[in-house]
């Protein structure tokens, strides 16, 4: 059952990772941005969704030859089968890009059906064609091609960790053009109120500097007319 409302998912479209980055470390949360990942191409509104988890260990070769492809029930396939609709596919590959993650084909199927997103600390094979597609895709860089035995799926849905934060079923990704950060489910909605209301002070602050304004008392607000002059701005403002 997806825990992700409505009109909280509305709310982390328009927010940035460097807000809920700050929001976080505040809650004791210091190590929720993943790692050495980046976006394919650049996207109009963040990536939002639930997290469901693929983990990859090194490969053995006698239980991983490339014939297992064949197998039905192989977890990479079955994980860009049952991810749910409006979940993002968060694979654990170990910070390894030697092997590919995924391909075109797997994650155009993934977004047909209904996906926000995928994301590997690894590598895509088909990058150029990946990068077309109107899907939320992030990886460290390219894999090698033919190079795809050298990772063995092994798990869906568990904890895993993804470019070193540890990730969670359930846990809320959000990305954008930075990259990507890790929001513990059961804190999401209090998270995304909060980062609402810090938007909304950055937004008057770049105002305020633009305007020639002295940061001075401004970042952080020390001084108490600013406040008063911000609830000011909030009041013309709706």
């Amino acid at each position: 059952m997806e825990t992700l409302s409505k009109q909280t998912r509305e709310k982390l479209l328009s927010i940035s990772t460097a807000t809920i980055a700050t929001c976080l470390y505040k809650k004791g949360f210091k190590n929720q941005f993943i790692q050495n990942v980046v976006p394919l191409k650049k996207m109009e509104t963040n990536m939002v969704g639930e997290a469901f988890t693929l983990r990859y260990i090194p490969s053995r070769e006698d239980l991983n030859p490339i014939s297992v492809f064949k197998d039905k029930t192989h977890p990479q396939r079955v994980a860009i089968e049952q991810c749910p609709k409006g979940s993002i596919l968060v694979i654990d590959s170990r910070k390894d890009a030697r092997a590919a993650s995924a391909g075109s084909i797997l994650i155009t199927r993934l977004m047909v059906r209904g996906a926000k997103g995928i994301v590997t600390d690894g590598g895509f094979r088909d990058c150029a064609e990946i990068s077309k597609l109107n899907f939320h895709s992030y990886h460290q860089k390219p894999s090698a091609p033919t190079n795809l035995t050298l990772h063995q799926a092994i798990d869906i849905n568990v904890p895993i960790g993804c470019g070193d934060v540890a990730v969670f079923p359930g846990d809320i990704l959000v990305g954008d053009d930075d990259g990507i950060m890790v929001i513990p489910a059961h804190i999401v909605d209090e998270v995304a109120n909060e980062c609402t209301e810090m938007s909304l002070f950055e937004n008057y602050i770049i105002e305020k500097v633009n305007e020639g304004q002295s940061i001075i008392g401004l970042y952080p607000a020390t001084d108490n007319k600013i406040i008063e002059d911000y609830k000011k701005w909030l009041e013309l403002k709706k």
